[in-house]
């Protein structure tokens, strides 16, 4: 287990458990929306977000979180371990909801209700309908990887011990 991508849905944990996962395994941690995000809320056009993408890749080793689509299978081929975390919505909800006004460092400003807040909220409220079934499909194409789903934070913790 040296290249890991940790994917699920906004809210489910993913920085959080990508970087408890790095300490243990002493792997560097990236965050797809340090990539692909500036600190004014733009986004890097496509070919720096795939150029600063490709460089994480070719390392020896690494830890990516994010579920983004649009690169999901490129990130599937090049890793060797899977980690979803398939939570449920009101939970995701409830820690997006909890992380407002919290400085992370996967994520390059401060989160507040604004209108971009509101339409996030709708994404993940119809994640597992409009972003679940493709990842799927992915996942049954690539069985040759190590996968592994969590459906709480029971299960993680258990994991991370």
């Amino acid at each position: 287990m040296k290249k890991i991508i940790v994917i699920g849905c906004p809210g489910s944990g993913k920085s959080t458990f990508s970087r408890k996962l790095g300490e243990k395994l002493n792997i560097p941690v990236y965050h797809l929306d340090m990539l692909f995000w500036n600190r004014d809320k733009t986004t890097v056009d496509d070919e720096t977000f795939m150029k600063r993408l490709n460089e994480v890749l070719s390392k020896d080793q690494w830890i990516i979180d994010g579920h983004y689509m649009k690169t999901l299978e490129h990130r599937i081929k090049s890793c060797d371990t899977i980690f979803y975390l398939d939570m449920p919505v009101d939970l995701c909800l409830e820690n997006v909801t909890n992380r407002i006004g919290r400085v992370r460092p996967d994520m390059p400003w401060v989160e507040k209700k604004d209108q971009e807040y509101y339409d996030f909220i709708e994404y993940i409220k119809n994640f597992k309908e409009t972003k679940i079934p493709y990842t799927l499909e992915l996942l049954n194409k690539y069985q040759d990887k190590n996968m592994i789903r969590f459906t709480s934070f029971d299960e993680i913790n258990t994991y991370l011990k």
